[in-house]
């Protein structure tokens, strides 16, 4: 098969309150269980299902970046297509201004991009505080990345197997993020190696265009399980 998917891991259900300091709203919500892979996505696996490598920092194992939510989203599908999946995904046009132009088929069990409410259960992963560890020992940031995106898994997992949720690249969720604000832009979660510490806590929340490309900012993918 090649690059490998890598290995997913599966999610309980439960309970995570998201909030936004811009605007001191907090919202509760109820997750069902699910997949979500234990690494972002590989420059190597983005480059066997899409036959391109836009990543600014080039290294096979390192996360991919420059990649917009729009090319997230059509990778999901054909990482699905490739695997025997149903695509989560019907895009209506090769439009990138607006994130209306995608139907999340909540049925389909292909790959997807989490929500921000599973990004940030899985995160926690049980845990209570701003990390599930100490920083440095979970995540590549500013503070000790040297200034450079780093390979996936070089860090400590959280207590649920999953590698670089904080640090190393932002992850694209599917949400929009403010709609009567910031119109059509998206959910980032988890912060980046350029970020400072407070950047990288399991409930910060960033945005940007659906079509942006920018070299702190990746993704990592999601399975809905059946029942």
């Amino acid at each position: 098969m090649g690059a490998s998917v890598g290995k997913m891991i599966a999610v309980p259900p439960g309970r995570v309150t998201l909030s936004d300091r811009r605007t001191q709203r907090s919202w509760p919500v109820e997750l069902e269980p699910y997949e979500l892979s234990a690494f972002p996505v590989t420059q190597a696996l983005y480059a066997e299902v899409t036959g391109r490598r836009p990543s600014a920092a080039q290294g096979e194992q390192r996360p991919v970046e420059s990649v917009s939510w729009w090319d997230a989203v059509r990778f999901c599908n054909a990482l699905s297509e490739r695997d025997g999946f149903a695509p989560a995904y019907r895009l209506h046009g090769e439009g990138e201004g607006e994130g209306d132009g995608v139907e999340w088929d909540a049925s389909a069990d292909g790959y997807r991009l989490p929500t921000e409410a599973e990004w940030e259960h899985g995160c926690r992963a049980g845990t209570t505080g701003p990390h599930y560890g100490p920083l440095d020992e979970i995540a590549w940031y500013r503070g000790n990345s040297h200034g450079r995106i780093h390979d996936v898994g070089g860090k400590r997992p959280n207590p649920w197997g999953l590698h670089d949720m904080l640090g190393n690249v932002w992850d694209w969720c599917w949400d929009v993020y403010d709609a009567e604000v910031y119109g059509a832009y998206r959910v980032l979660r988890g912060g980046g190696w350029f970020d400072e510490h407070w950047s990288c806590r399991a409930s910060a929340r960033r945005r940007s265009h659906p079509a942006f490309r920018v070299d702190d900012v990746g993704f990592r993918i999601a399975r809905s399980l059946p029942g």
